[in-house]
Formats: structure tokens, C-alpha cells, sequence
């Protein structure tokens, strides 16, 4: 199903787990291969000294890596996280962001190492920045993605 891109970030926006914890999608390229993620400091997602939580600043970027494949690669492949981590750098207060960015070697170089039916276990980071661009949190993302059975 093809929605319109501003329909696909406004449900982003009105999920409940992003709408709770204040994550919004600020930007969608039409195209899935790049998005911005925004997060303001607000009651819902301060932690007991005052900063982000970290839960939260998880949260904005869990799904976005695997979507964007999915998006990418099309119904021929199975695409799931496969594990995450989060190394937290510095104490994040206000609007912090993060940016997904997909490029055509990666996705190159995922469809010749799936092309023969074996499952391939891309790794993908993204930076957790603040209003003044310092580096807040790095999130490292493991992804599995494998060619449908039926499709090889």
C-alpha cells in the first residue's frame, strides 16, 4: 500500500509509543532513504535528574533503519532488528535529533549478499545530536535481512 508520505508521518507521529514519549518524524524523503527525528525534553520523558531518558532516546530511532529497508528492498525480503545498543555520550537536554540516511551502496551490496537465499546481518549507526550538533548518543543497529524462499 502506497500511502501519500505526509499520511505515513503523521501516523508515525499519532503512534502511541512515539506520541507518548514526545518523538516526532520531522522529516520523510519520499523515497525512504532518509528521515529526521526529533525529540524535545518535556514531562513525559525526563528522567530523574532532569535529562532525556534513556528509553526514549532509544525509541526514536528503533524502527526507522528496518522501515527504511523494508521500503528499500521491497516484499522480496524479510527485514527484522535483529539487536540494538546505545552508547550514551553526554546528557541530553532540549530538542535532540537523529538522522537516517540510506545510501545506494549499502543496498547494493545487501541484495548481492542476500542474492543467493543466505541471510545478512547489516550494521547500522545513527548519532543522537543536540541543538548545538554535540553528540549526545550513538545507536547501533543490527538488522537481518534474507531473501524470500520463493524468490531465489
Amino acid at each position: 500500500m502506497n500511502l501519500p508520505i505526509w499520511l505515513i508521518k503523521l501516523l508515525f507521529n499519532l503512534w502511541p509509543p512515539f506520541l507518548g514519549a514526545g518523538i516526532r518524524v520531522h522529516k520523510l524523503s519520499p523515497d525512504f532513504r532518509q528521515a529526521e527525528v526529533r525529540l524535545k525534553l518535556g514531562f513525559g520523558n525526563r528522567n530523574y535528574v532532569g535529562t532525556h531518558f534513556g528509553g526514549s532516546l532509544y525509541a526514536m530511532t528503533d524502527p526507522f533503519y528496518m522501515l527504511m529497508l523494508l521500503r528499500q528492498l521491497g516484499n522480496d525480503y524479510y527485514v527484522w532488528d535483529k539487536c540494538g545498543r546505545i552508547d550514551y555520550v553526554k546528557p541530553g537536554r532540549g530538542v535532540v535529533r537523529a538522522l537516517f540516511n540510506l545510501q545506494e551502496e549499502q543496498l547494493a551490496e545487501i541484495r548481492a549478499l542476500t542474492a543467493d537465499g543466505e541471510k545478512h546481518l547489516p550494521e547500522m549507526t545513527v548519532e543522537i545530536r543536540d541543538a548545538d550538533d554535540e553528540l549526545v548518543a550513538t545507536v547501533h543497529k543490527t538488522l537481518y535481512v534474507r531473501k524470500k524462499p520463493h524468490l531465489r
